[in-house]
């Protein structure tokens, strides 16, 4: 749902009814992940997908039915031989979906407000929905902000919020949707627990940084690039003929200072991806020394193979393990043949969503890895077993 949020604010404050139909598990080569989302307001008007448009006509009836009896439901959505081309998901995979009516009378509509209103607005909040439980609990909401404090409920006893409240709070503070099992009581418990609830959390963040040193041509094509993955850009140089808004206007900020002294007095976190791309060791050296040592997303270096190796040379002398050097990516990008600015930022773009997504790198014309690579298998989302494998629909008891 949050992924939407901009749009579905907006329905909110004109006082609008809806439903929104949420990816709360997946499995297999689903076609897009957990979070995904498609609303539908009184009027007919959908915004988001929830497969891409294998599935987009039976989620829309479901969230359009929702809306006219206000109840949730949950449906799985898989392949099927006799109806793959008719509402099951031709890429054979599986995905589940949370259909939930936002209707201006909903109880829980004031905390999906504000949890819409939050992400909205760029800040950190997680909600937390009950997608599988006893009968009554389905969609029940409870919005969590990164102080631990929360409102709204699931509807158990009082330790079944605080725990769940902690548990959103664990996936906020690292970025994260997914899902955990608790019992009513709060405590933890394995799935499928004739008393328990499955929570599914969708959690909002401030864009993820990317921190690109070095105020060159490549810089400006890699700024231009990452403010299209969604990355909060900054480009720092310690020169100040180079580093200025006139050459980076698309950057959202623009730094002078010498770089490791930039690096260690700004914030990062295990989502920030740091592209050193100026290629002077007086430069290099002592930022590369910093940022192989800081717990971050991505640590990439441009230049030739033999800057590399003076490079690494250098970097030794400083006393960084073989561990610290083992993330330094060098030179940077992928091979792709790259020649211009622009092309070299697209290779070190499809080099830092291979790291974050755990992709290989190679064609997948003839390969045999996964198109989709699993979420879990890199601690991000929610993954369905593959042996929940079935029919193209499947209601769950609620």
């Amino acid at each position: 749902m949050l992924d939407i949020a901009g749009e579905l604010d907006r329905w909110a404050r004109q006082g609008r009814d809806f439903a929104v139909a949420t990816v709360v598990a997946v499995g297999g080569s689903a076609p897009r992940g957990p979070g995904a989302a498609l609303a539908v307001d009184g009027h007919g008007t959908a915004v988001g997908s929830v497969s891409g448009g294998c599935v987009e006509a039976a989620v829309y009836d479901l969230c359009v039915q929702a809306l006219q009896d206000g109840e949730p439901v949950r449906e799985r959505f898989g392949y099927s031989d006799e109806d793959a081309f008719a509402v099951g998901l031709t890429c054979g995979g599986v995905v589940d979906v949370l259909v939930t009516p936002v209707r201006v009378d909903a109880p829980d509509r004031a905390v999906v407000e504000a949890a819409l209103a939050a992400a909205a607005g760029g800040g950190a909040a997680a909600l937390a929905r009950v997608v599988a439980g006893p009968v009554g609990r389905l969609g029940r909401a409870l919005l969590v902000r990164p102080d631990g404090s929360y409102e709204g409920g699931l509807g158990g006893l009082p330790g079944l919020d605080r725990a769940a409240a902690a548990e959103a709070r664990a996936l906020l503070d690292a970025g994260r949707t997914g899902e955990f099992h608790v019992a009513q009581t709060g405590e933890r418990c394995g799935a499928g627990g004739p008393d328990g609830l499955t929570v599914f959390v969708e959690s909002s963040v401030p864009p993820p940084r990317m921190i690109v040193f070095g105020a060159v041509d490549f810089a400006a094509a890699l700024v231009r690039t990452g403010k299209f993955l969604g990355y909060h850009v900054t480009v720092c140089d310690a020169r100040p003929v180079f580093a200025t808004r006139e050459r980076f206007p698309e950057a959202d900020e623009v730094v002078v200072d010498w770089p490791h002294r930039y690096l260690r007095g700004t914030g990062t976190d295990g989502r920030t991806v740091l592209c050193v791309l100026t290629h002077d060791a007086k430069f290099d050296v002592p930022l590369l020394e910093t940022a192989l040592r800081l717990p971050v997303a991505y640590v990439g270096a441009m230049g030739s193979r033999r800057t590399h190796e003076d490079r690494d040379r250098r970097l030794r002398e400083t006393g960084l393990s073989e561990r610290e050097l083992a993330r330094l990516r060098s030179p940077i990008g992928l091979d792709l043949g790259a020649r211009t600015p622009e092309e070299t930022a697209l290779s070190i773009a499809a080099e830092i969503v291979a790291a974050r997504g755990g992709g290989t790198g190679v064609p997948l014309t003839g390969a045999h890895t996964p198109i989709h690579h699993d979420p879990d298998e890199r601690g991000t989302g929610v993954v369905l077993p593959h042996a929940a494998k079935g029919n193209s629909r499947q209601s769950f008891a609620s």
